[in-house]
């Protein structure tokens, strides 16, 4: 099959450009930036993408790709710091620029060329870097500028290398997909092969070679990305050998237990463990107050109540499935692109168990080469219900993470009617589907206010909601204030412990998809 190798530089849109290419029809794949190219110029590769970075390539000891990359006769774009490598690489000079160019930002094309073909001669893309060319390489000429006149493309006179100093694969960048598919399928000529039917045909076939005998135990919340991971397994694999474990931590919503029991059930699977470890999981995060702290401790406790009760059921072991998806790899700074900072750890990630069980072979992960809407996708195709597939996204450390201080029974209690109004009220003013993901928190303050005639001294609950174009960048939900004061009204009337309700607005778009 056709694909586009993606060399990560630790740049954070990195598998945006994986995901741009694959949704018209180019199988992508990402490296390590500066890993040795021999070991991934495998057949099928067309052409090589150089991704950005949050380091400045005229810094000594920079990532830079192998010398190979320039001599292996593939195409080559470079993306912003990408384009860098290119220029430095060439000889020229790229150097800091006195004020960041972020944002909009029109530009204009000098002339025909490949890489823009049937765009317009000017449009808006996204610029997001602190360093400039000041010199192009040698044999390089300008094929674009921006609006501040500086060098936003170029192309090299003989070699079939180009550079874009904007993010094509930002959704603010006008015509940034088409960009990319000159790039990948008239520069590199990739036939556009890659399908999610033919995804499921491949990883059912590798899951069948993995699981050869063994049980196979999928932990479960409920939440798309673990349900479509049960679909497959169960599409690939005798049910007999699946086992489905849902565990539940004394941190989910309101009803959610319920509802996801009655769910599975619905998959077909003939082995569904429901474990009450509210217990377990309460008392070494008492008095915990860090997000990564949490995310970490909750993450070791599945991993531990997992193993407890396996023992006690499958005396005989068995593989461990989850529904990681690539985007919780990146995040967790733990995906094939290992320069990548760390957003945030996953708890199906990071933890030192989790990594161990990876290290061993003993974990199984269908989805680790999908994104977000992929999943959706796939799970349309297995059968799973709309209800479920059209989910938004839920954390699995669930409300733990939306207590911004440390997690007390009398906490989770006021989050957890408070959230069930929110999304109880999105679903009644039909803006629930308009959304891809609504939640609240509750912050680590109080507010002074007035019920009737008394003081109120009540806790402040703050709301989010975002949409999304993408599945992975986020703009905030612009709500009618009609809603969003009639929302508030409801939550402070029937939660009496909360005082004061507050939309967050403060996201600086691009933002990335906030899963947790």
């Amino acid at each position: 099959m056709d694909r586009i190798l993606i060399l990560d530089f630790g740049g954070q849109t990195t598998q945006l450009i994986g995901r741009r290419i694959r949704d018209f029809g180019v199988y992508s794949e990402i490296a390590p930036g500066d890993a040795d190219i021999s070991e991934y110029l495998h057949e099928g590769v067309k052409g090589i993408i150089l991704s950005g970075s949050p380091e400045s390539s005229w810094k000594q000891g920079s990532p830079e790709p192998d010398k190979a990359v320039f001599a292996c006769g593939l195409p080559v774009l470079g993306i912003c710091y990408g384009f860098h490598r290119l220029t430095i690489a060439g000889g020229g000079e790229v150097q800091p620029m006195p004020h960041m160019e972020y944002g909009r930002s029109a530009v204009r094309h000098l002339g025909a060329n490949p890489l823009f073909q049937g765009i317009p001669k000017e449009f808006l893309s996204w610029m997001s870097h602190g360093d400039s060319i000041t010199s192009l390489g040698s044999g390089y000429e300008l094929i674009a500028e921006s609006e501040n006149g500086i060098p936003a493309a170029a192309a090299h006179i003989s070699k079939p290398f180009w550079g874009v100093q904007f993010h094509p694969e930002v959704s603010h960048c006008e015509f940034g997909v088409n960009l990319l598919e000159n790039f990948a399928c008239g520069i590199c000529a990739a036939e556009k092969q890659w399908t999610l039917e033919q995804y499921i045909e491949q990883e059912s076939a590798a899951l069948r070679v993995k699981a050869a005998g063994r049980n196979v135990l999928l932990l479960i919340s409920g939440g798309v990305d673990s349900t479509v991971a049960a679909a497959l397994l169960l599409n690939a694999l005798p049910r007999n050998s699946v086992w489905l474990m849902y565990i539940d931590t004394g941190m989910m919503r309101k009803g959610e237990s319920e509802e996801v029991a009655e769910n599975l059930k619905t998959l077909g699977a003939e082995n569904l463990l429901l474990i009450d470890a509210k217990k377990r999981f309460l008392e070494p995060l008492e008095g915990v107050s860090d997000p990564e702290k949490k995310r970490k401790i909750i993450g070791d406790v599945f991993i531990q109540v997992q193993e407890q009760e396996v023992a006690k059921l499958l005396p005989g072991g068995c593989l461990l499935a989850q529904g990681t998806l690539y985007t919780d790899l990146i995040e967790s700074g733990q995906g094939v692109g290992s320069k990548a900072q760390v957003i945030k750890s996953h708890h199906n990630v990071g933890t030192p168990l989790v990594q161990a069980k990876r290290k061993a072979g003993d974990l199984i992960e269908p989805l680790d080469k999908l994104y977000k809407d992929e999943v959706r996708r796939l799970g349309e195709l297995l059968g799973v219900s709309a209800d479920i597939v059209n989910r938004h996204p839920f954390p699995g450390p669930g409300l733990a993470i939306r207590i911004l201080s440390d997690i007390t029974e009398t906490k989770l209690s006021i989050l957890r009617e408070a959230d069930a109004i929110y999304i109880a009220e999105l679903r009644e003013r039909n803006l629930y589907h308009q959304i891809w993901q609504a939640f609240s928190v509750l912050l680590p303050v109080r507010s002074v206010g007035v019920t009737g005639d008394t003081r109120d001294y009540g806790y402040v609950l703050g709301l989010r909601a975002v949409v999304s174009r993408d599945g992975m960048t986020a703009d905030v939900y612009d709500f009618p204030i009609k809603d969003l004061l009639g929302i508030s009204a409801k939550i402070t009337n029937t939660v009496k412990e909360i005082g004061r309700v507050v939309y967050d607005i403060s996201s600086k778009p691009p933002a990335t998809i906030e899963w947790e």
